[in-house]
């Protein structure tokens, strides 16, 4: 295939970086690039921007509010908006629940959720994993009972990433408990705010609140709140989860890391950095641009590629290099901003920055720690190498 983009794409590009300068408001950006995790306030407000422009669901089918972009227009899109320090969208209800909806959803789920997702009036949160069922899903215990016209949904879910601000879960629950462990799934939409839903939070390496564990007892959810076929979860799940194939790359975070470190340097070289010191850490960030460059080209082939067993295992090798890529570059940050990214506070209302030390630095070392959980984000680097195995060897 031909990796250079073309001359249609380069406008595209060009078309995207207009519109992301004209309206992604600044605040939102300088925040975004000291590493600060967006709440769902500033989320919804971007997400809102581009779904004013049709924009919002890029994966979507047009007939649903997509953009009908190709998968390269699409990269080009996550790129752009990387580069420009733009927040990332709501991804579970955008890039999982509503590809999930549009494809197996009744038309009256679609007509009840689609529209409030892309205004970013209705969040989602992913309740899959549990406490003995993390990567191994067909394991999972939470149960959903058919009563009447409703399921009574019990069970545990774990590692919930906006739990805590989320208005509703798709929940994947056991709706058959004598059929194998993956015929016996079935994909449910249940209320966050159920009396028998309780949410405590998990404290992460960095310190935030990302995540939780959510507790459902009695749970009771209208039967038309059943995604699909009863007991065709497995097939949904799978969907769901291979449907964004490169967005574990990273990419778009990747090419924010490698054009701004240059600028970082010059700055610390310029502050009285030794030309030693600061030579060693240009050749670090010349060996982490290769890689990414090489990452890019890896990510453009697995678009041109068709799905099957062996798309899978490139969309897992994807995953294992982009969050290796990403620890590697916020390791390189600290080591270029050094004592003065340790400070661990707040963008609104920490103490001052310490004398001298640059803008950019608040928020680096909470970032730097969030990013190891890259190497878990839908599916641990244990779960893809061994998806990569089975792909090449067996």
């Amino acid at each position: 295939m031909n990796l250079a983009f073309s001359a249609e794409e380069k406008a595209f590009a060009e078309e995207v970086r207009g519109f992301i300068a004209d309206n992604l408001p600044a605040p939102m950006a300088a925040r975004e690039a000291m590493g600060f995790h967006a709440e769902r306030a500033r989320v919804a407000e971007w997400q809102r921007i581009l779904n004013r422009r049709g924009w919002a669901a890029p994966s979507w089918p047009v007939e649903h509010g997509g953009t009908g972009w190709t998968p390269v227009q699409r990269y080009i899109f996550e790129r752009e908006c990387g580069l420009a320090n733009a927040p990332e969208v709501n991804l579970i209800s955008l890039s999982m629940v509503g590809p999930v909806l549009c494809r197996f959803g009744s038309p009256a789920l679609r007509e009840r959720f689609l529209e409030p997702i892309l205004r970013s009036d209705a969040w989602f949160c992913q309740g899959f994993s549990e406490p003995e069922a993390g990567s191994d899903l067909a394991s999972l215990r939470t149960r959903a009972v058919r009563d009447g016209n409703d399921y009574v949904v019990d069970g545990h879910k774990i590692w919930t990433t906006d739990g805590h601000v989320a208005d509703f879960m798709i929940c994947l629950a056991r709706t058959d408990p004598e059929a194998r462990p993956q015929a016996g799934l079935s994909m449910i939409i249940l209320p966050m705010d159920d009396r028998g839903v309780t949410v405590r939070p998990i404290r992460t390496l960095d310190g935030d609140h990302h995540i939780n564990e959510v507790f459902l007892d009695g749970v009771r959810v209208p039967a038309g709140n059943l995604i699909g076929e009863p007991n065709t979860g497995w097939t949904q799940a799978k969907y769901l989860l291979a449907h964004e194939r490169t967005h574990n790359a990273y990419m778009g975070m990747l090419c924010r890391y490698v054009a701004r470190i240059p600028g970082l340097v010059d700055a610390e070289e310029a502050a009285g950095l030794p030309a030693g010191q600061a030579e060693a850490l240009r050749r670090r960030h010349a060996r982490l641009a290769i890689d990414v460059e090489a990452l890019e080209w890896s990510v453009l082939r697995v678009l041109a590629a068709e799905p099957g067993a062996r798309a899978a295992a490139s969309a897992s090798a994807l995953s294992v290099r982009g969050a290796r890529c990403l620890l590697r570059a916020a390791d390189l940050e600290l080591a270029v901003l050094g004592p003065q990214a340790v400070p661990r506070f707040g963008p609104d209302d920490g103490p001052p920055l310490p004398a001298g030390a640059t803008a950019a630095a608040p928020g680096r070392t909470t970032q730097y720690l969030y990013w190891w959980a890259a190497t878990i984000f839908g599916g641990s680097d244990e779960i893809q190498r061994g998806i990569i195995w089975n792909a090449v060897f067996r």
